[in-house]
C-alpha cells in the first residue's frame, strides 16, 4: 500500500530516492508515466497489468480515447529501484511535470504520483473544495 507524502530532491543526474515504505510495496519493476495534473504517475507492475487491461476496452473510435491512450503510452517507460533506492526520471517526464529540483511525492493506495514541489502547493492551494466538500463527493458516490 502507497501512502503519505515526502519530500524529494532531484539529483543532477535526474534521479529521485523513492522513500524506504514505499519500496517495500513497489517490489521489482514498476512504470512511470505521464499523470493528470502535470505530475508523474508511479504504478508498480500488477496496477500497471490491472489498469492496462482495462484500458484496452476503450473503443478505438473514440478520439479522446486514442488522444489519451497515446499521451499515456508513450510516455510509460518500466523502471527499477537501484541498490542505493534511487529512480531515474526521464527528462520527457521531468518537463511533463515541469519539475525543478524540489520534489514530492504522495502515495494513493495503489500508485504513486510524483510532484514539483511548487506544483504540488499551488495545486492544493487551488483546488477550490475543501476536505470536507470533497469528502461530500464521495457519499455521492455511495462512499
Amino acid at each position: 500500500m502507497l501512502i503519505g507524502q515526502y519530500n524529494l530532491t532531484l539529483d543532477e543526474r535526474g534521479r529521485i530516492t523513492i522513500p524506504s515504505k514505499f519500496r517495500d510495496s513497489i517490489l521489482g519493476d514498476f512504470v512511470l508515466t505521464k499523470g493528470l495534473d502535470n505530475c508523474v504517475f508511479l504504478y508498480p507492475k500488477n496496477e500497471w497489468e490491472r489498469i492496462t487491461s482495462k484500458l484496452k476496452e476503450l473503443p478505438l473510435s473514440n478520439k479522446n480515447a486514442r488522444a489519451f491512450l497515446r499521451n499515456f503510452y508513450s510516455g510509460a517507460v518500466t523502471s527499477s529501484i537501484d541498490k542505493q533506492g534511487r529512480v531515474l526520471l526521464p527528462q520527457n517526464l521531468r518537463d511533463h511535470a515541469e519539475m525543478g529540483k524540489e520534489l514530492v511525492i504522495i502515495g494513493l493506495d495503489t500508485r504513486a504520483e510524483i510532484w514539483a514541489q511548487d506544483k504540488w502547493e499551488e495545486f492544493n492551494s487551488q483546488e477550490g473544495l475543501s476536505y470536507e466538500e470533497q469528502a461530500q463527493t464521495l457519499d455521492q458516490l455511495g462512499i
